[in-house]
């Protein structure tokens, strides 16, 4: 057995069944997420834990594009320390406080037509379900980003009854199993190798590449943060500055200010 291997065949079979069952729900997350740029909204982004890595996958970073609005919580993500101050038991505790994903909110005016991406591999964790509550209160879309499978198995944590898969408007697998770790060695009683960052960030720039196709055909391409590989260092530059003052442009009314 060659266990590295066995990763890179576990990983192609997340993709495969990710484009043989999750293509619609991508598109019509897309679809969503395409009327909200459109008409000079945002696309909220919000994960706990391991899930930030897709917030910032969808922006900022080359190849993507203001539109969206990165929610990250440092004391629900900081993660580096692991022990001591800001550790790995304070974030993980801090995520099963029902409660703490409604102050979280307080922070934002938002406003149609604003629609959230939350991603969350297990969909059940308290503070996941208080966001996604609180951005249904107030009409905005939900698109969860979820490995059924473990969703499925989990158990109901938060006092609504709700799974986060019970609240969004859209949902797409990740197509991660359950438990995440996807490889067996022998000897060795626990699995290694997860799997959802690969079938998550995957959703997460399909989903981008998607959206920036429909703005362009509707005649509103977006401005693309890129690579000085493509435009020449000046240029590229240029490009950022412009990328991120339009960001600044969009989300002044997430904190009260006026367009």
């Amino acid at each position: 057995m060659n266990a590295a291997l066995e990763f890179i065949h576990q990983s192609q079979s997340i993709l495969n069944r990710i484009l043989t069952t999750q293509m619609a729900a991508i598109e019509q997350a897309a679809e969503i997420c395409t009327d909200t740029i459109d008409g000079d909204g945002l696309v909220h982004l919000f994960g706990t834990g391991h899930s930030r890595i897709f917030v910032e996958e969808m922006f900022p970073r080359h190849g993507s594009f203001p539109g969206f609005h990165p929610i990250v919580e440092l004391s629900l993500t900081f993660h580096n320390l692991v022990v001591g101050s800001n550790g790995q038991r304070q974030a993980m505790f801090l995520e099963h406080v029902e409660g703490f994903g409604n102050v979280i909110m307080r922070n934002f005016v938002l406003a149609k037509p604003d629609s959230f991406i939350i991603f969350s591999n297990s969909g059940v964790n308290q503070v996941v379900i208080d966001v996604a509550l609180e951005a249904r209160r107030q009409q905005l879309p939900v698109i969860a980003v979820v490995s059924m499978d473990h969703c499925n198995a989990s158990a109901v944590l938060h006092s609504s009854g709700k799974k986060l898969t019970d609240i969004a408007d859209v949902v797409i697998d990740n197509c991660t199993p359950a438990g995440d770790a996807m490889v067996r060695i022998p000897g060795l009683p626990d699995p290694v190798g997860p799997g959802s960052t690969i079938g998550a960030a995957a959703i997460t720039n399909a989903l981008k590449c998607s959206i920036a196709e429909r703005l362009t055909v509707r005649g509103k391409p977006p401005t693309v943060l890129t690579s000085s590989y493509f435009i020449g260092s000046e240029a590229s530059k240029k490009r950022f500055d412009q990328c991120y003052d339009e960001y600044r442009d969009r989300v002044q009314k997430v904190y009260g200010g006026c367009r």
